[in-house]
């Protein structure tokens, strides 16, 4: 790793100054992988703990059917669970990360992720952010079991116009769920470029795509 890599990655993860010195940062293995590469998958050996230095991955579960959940997205300072918690107990990997767009990231071998988390503000930075994704998983949960709520969201923002004047705790109390996962879901929305959010006001882009998930939910 070179010095620019691992000034980058010391000021997204500053956590890994204490627990991985410069000199041993050379043996950090850093990767440039274009959008739509498969970095890992289900039932593999996890190869080491993902640091992103740039560009986005999209981590998902598969079904024996073809279908795919969409877990989480991991960004440059942020972590993956899935990986993180293979490491933890040295089981197989139980999702697969693909790139969203071109990414550079460093990969930290599975002895030195643990060694690391014998010091402290590493094992709290790690610990920190798995209980984050948990909370995002606890949510993509509740949003399931509400029967489709990103379908219900969808429609409740069709027939408006372009700009929906709402409030996401709005949105939230009409459609019977929390503002968190409300947010969430627009959040994806704007990732995938059918809304624009701004301040109390959601700006459709593709209302045919909003149409077609409106669709999906239960008559």
């Amino acid at each position: 790793m070179n010095t620019t890599d691992w000034r980058s990655l010391s000021h997204l993860y500053p956590a890994l100054q204490s627990a991985v010195s410069a000199t041993d940062a050379e043996a950090l293995a850093v990767m440039d992988v274009p959008a739509g590469t498969t970095l890992f998958r289900e039932q593999e050996r996890c190869g080491g703990f993902p640091l992103l230095l740039s560009g986005e991955v999209r981590v998902s579960r598969s079904a024996s059917s073809g279908r795919e959940l969409e877990l989480y997205r991991v960004v440059p300072g942020e972590m993956c669970l899935v990986s993180s918690s293979c490491l933890f107990v040295e089981q197989p990997l139980s999702a697969h990360g693909v790139t969203v767009k071109p990414t550079r990231l460093a990969l930290l071998a599975p002895a030195a992720f643990r060694a690391a988390l014998a010091h402290t503000d590493f094992r709290d930075f790690v610990l920190g952010l798995f209980a984050a994704r948990l909370a995002d998983l606890t949510g993509l949960i509740e949003a399931i079991a509400f029967q489709r709520l990103d379908s219900r969201l969808a429609a409740a923002l069709l027939g408006h116009g372009t700009q929906v004047h709402a409030t996401h705790q709005a949105l939230a109390d009409e459609l019977g769920t929390v503002r968190e996962i409300v947010t969430r879901l627009l959040h994806r929305f704007e990732r995938d470029g059918w809304v624009e959010l701004s301040r109390e006001c959601i700006t459709v882009r593709d209302s045919a795509a909003l149409r077609a998930l409106a669709a999906l939910q239960p008559r």
